[in-house]
């Protein structure tokens, strides 16, 4: 015959540690739930965050604005490489450093738009700006690249090649652009530029130089107008020249004769000259310098000059003042070995 154990008493309570484990087991489920549910609201913050750190950090408009970025800093091997661009044969005088950065300073009101789609799966961005108070945009054609760390998008400029601005000199085989110089072989030359940006070239020297002339370059295929420096005397060398005339027609007019040696002016008279020659120069030659075969040509000079004297008739015997008024043409030759400039007078009898 078999007994029935009956189970034991805990507590002085039946079935006290079969209550207990329930319990226990009910807060573990719940200490889970919570886990879980804090588990999973941080995976949704997380990829929420990811989500806007890709947008805002590695979405195309990020690309464009580190490309921005580069041109005001200078740095041409940054920009060059997130532009992709191929750089053709000419000056790279503009492509680094201040020249580079000089040309983002007279683009205002900046603004990158928001990415919209483009055929081939790409993404276009446009950035407005205003130069010299005239609107302008730059639109960028950008390609999905690689993830980065899993997570984050990359994209990479479609590739394109930089826009270049000709430009020739007048008698000159140097210039500037943005500041930097460069040669001219010639007296032209091709400069490779980054887009958008702004470009002075000019020329300038002690003797000679040429206004400066702006280009703004929006975009790779957009052409730009050649430059051409019309390089003229600076008033320096105006001066100088002028100086130098002047100092030889006032000599020629301290000669008290009526046909003074190696001068343009002369008088003539049939009558015997009773009293000392005296010349005077009432206007002086306009200087005007210009450039001709590769050189540099004065325009023909004239001068308004006065003689005064006594003379006395050979046949009467009459004395009277003359006091005579007239203009004489000459030229000069123009002679510049670097900086320093002559003047040679040239006459014609």
């Amino acid at each position: 015959m078999s007994t029935v154990k009956e189970a034991p008493i805990q507590g002085g309570r039946p079935n006290a540690g079969i209550v207990d484990g329930v319990k226990n087991g009910t807060q573990l489920i719940k200490i889970a739930a919570a886990w879980l549910l804090i588990f999973m609201l941080a995976v949704a913050a997380s990829i929420v965050t990811i989500s806007m750190v890709n947008s805002k950090d590695f979405g195309p408009e990020s690309t464009v604005a580190n490309y921005l970025g580069a041109l005001k800093e200078g740095n041409g091997a940054k920009a060059l490489g997130l532009l992709r661009a191929k750089v053709p044969g000419g000056n790279a005088a503009a492509l680094n450093g201040a020249a580079l950065a000089l040309s983002q300073k007279p683009l205002k009101n900046v603004t990158i738009a928001e990415a919209v789609a483009a055929p081939g799966n790409k993404k276009l961005v446009t950035v407005s700006y205003t130069v010299a108070d005239a609107p302008l945009s730059t639109d960028f054609l950008l390609t999905r690249g690689p993830r980065q760390w899993l997570f984050f998008d990359s994209w990479e400029m479609t590739p394109t090649t930089l826009p270049t601005i000709n430009a020739s000199v007048v008698n000159a085989n140097t210039a500037r652009i943005n500041g930097a110089d460069a040669n001219m072989p010639n007296s032209r030359n091709s400069f490779v530029v980054f887009y958008p940006g702004s470009y002075e070239l000019e020329y300038r020297s002690p003797l000679f130089a040429a206004p400066p002339v702006t280009r703004t370059v929006t975009g790779p295929d957009m052409p730009v107008p050649a430059v051409g420096l019309a390089t003229g005397p600076t008033s320096d060398l105006l001066a100088q020249v002028d100086g130098t005339i002047r100092k030889y027609l006032d000599a020629c007019a301290k000669q008290a004769v009526l046909m003074p040696t190696g001068c343009p002016m002369s008088n003539v008279t049939d009558n015997r000259v009773t009293s000392a020659v005296a010349w005077k120069v009432l206007e002086y030659p306009a200087i005007t310098i210009s450039p001709f075969g590769g050189q540099w040509i004065l325009a023909p000079l004239s001068v308004k000059t006065q003689v005064q004297y006594q003379e006395q008739d050979l046949f009467t015997g009459l004395e009277s003042e003359v006091k005579n008024v007239a203009e004489f043409g000459f030229s000069a030759k123009l002679s510049i070995t670097g900086n320093t400039v002559s003047v040679t007078p040239v006459l014609s009898y």
